[in-house]
């Protein structure tokens, strides 16, 4: 860390970012948040359509584009400290890996990628790099979720045992996500969401996915993948978690953990865009909470600008991403074979810190987008994939 930042000095300087995919959630959620956090900007812009980087770098006063094919041109531009990979899922490490080697700082899309094989040479990759990589769970920042944290670490809902989830939404059968096999479907897409939830709750690893459930409806328009799973997963010290996610229901996303003294809600819980809901029964008691909408992605780069301008491991880093992928692949498995899967072991060697991670943002509008589009029918927010 410099001199200047360790006095406090210099605080004017930003982080220069390239965003690599310039899909729905680069253009409705991040970029319109870059502006304030105050130490980010975003200087290059990278996609696979010219036109569309020309376009959407005048809506952002940003003249450098790359083609995808000049992305290693752009690494050694000089032009960029950093780069936020918002491609589909599978196209991750195809970007993360160079940048790292080339001392590049990467914020990459959750999940970190579509097999424990990839993610392990990212992690690799990250330790081996004095760049830092951190992996975009915009929820560790936002306030009513560090609230469930802090709840349950404080002992008032007694030892946690039991997580349920329901994440659905109508996805366009015309969009990208419903024409790229199962790794563009909902396990790779929406079940990031609870199994991080869930291994939030219980501060620990699933051992083993007990069940994996999948089907297809007819006339759903996802003929080669499962539009609805539901998921059973054993913790350590016998606890469940369950959840379903779907492409085919209407939108709903909500979670509830339940204690031996008292249980604890979110609804919504895993989209952005809408103030969260937080329901708390202690005993007898029970009490609700409204937590103002905040700008998720601008709050996760403003805090992950803060880890490079001072020299910060950030969390979620690439063991964090790695966490779930492995649960993910156990998912696939169980659905392939239809018996239950025993995952390998593993612990989390850091957790979330609900204090230090906090971030308020106000949320922004989102801008016209450039050839682009929501994935959902009538839906105003939704995750990437």
């Amino acid at each position: 860390m410099s001199i200047l930042l360790a006095l406090g000095l210099g605080s004017e300087k930003k982080v220069r970012y390239a965003i690599v995919g310039l899909g729905d959630i680069a253009q409705e959620a991040m970029m319109p948040g870059v502006a304030h956090t105050g130490n980010s900007e975003i200087t290059a812009l990278v996609t696979g359509d010219p036109e569309k980087a020309r376009k959407v770098g005048e809506q952002y006063g940003v003249a450098h584009t790359y083609t995808y094919e000049q992305f290693d041109q752009m690494l050694g531009s000089g032009e960029v400290d950093a780069i936020y990979v918002a491609t589909p899922n599978w196209r991750h490490a195809e970007f993360v890996l160079p940048a790292l080697k080339a001392g590049i700082h990467v914020l990459v899309e959750k999940p970190l990628e579509v097999t424990t094989q990839q993610s392990r040479m990212m992690m690799e990759a990250a330790s081996a790099s004095l760049a830092k990589l951190m992996v975009a769970y915009r929820l560790h920042f936002e306030p009513a979720t560090l609230s469930v944290i802090e709840r349950i670490r404080s002992g008032e809902l007694g030892e946690m045992q039991v997580f349920t989830s329901i994440f659905t939404q109508r996805v366009d059968p015309d969009n990208h996500r419903a024409k790229n096999g199962i790794q563009a479907g909902p396990i790779f897409d929406m079940a990031p969401y609870p199994v991080n939830a869930a291994r939030m709750v219980f501060e620990a690893e699933p051992e083993e996915v007990v069940s994996a459930v999948g089907v297809r409806h007819a006339g759903s328009g996802f003929g080669s993948f499962d539009d609805m799973v539901a998921v059973t997963l054993k913790f350590p010290g016998e606890r469940l978690a369950q959840f379903v996610v779907s492409y085919s229901l209407n939108n709903l996303d909500t979670f509830f953990a339940a204690g031996t003294k008292g249980s604890i809600a979110l609804r919504p819980a895993y989209i952005y865009g809408k103030p969260f809901q937080q329901a708390v029964t202690i005993g007898e008691n029970e009490e609700s909470h409204t937590f103002r909408n905040t700008d998720h992605f601008g709050g996760e780069l403003k805090y992950f600008s803060d880890c490079i301008l001072n020299d910060r491991d950030p969390e979620p880093d690439a063991e964090e991403g790695f966490a779930d992928v492995r649960v993910i692949e156990g998912i696939v498995q169980a659905l392939e074979t239809g018996a239950p899967v025993r995952l390998d072991p593993f612990e989390r060697a850091r957790r979330i810190d609900p204090v230090a991670q906090l971030e308020t943002l106000r949320a922004v509008k989102a801008p016209d987008l450039v050839d682009a589009s929501n994935p959902g029918e009538g839906v105003d927010k939704s995750p990437k994939n």
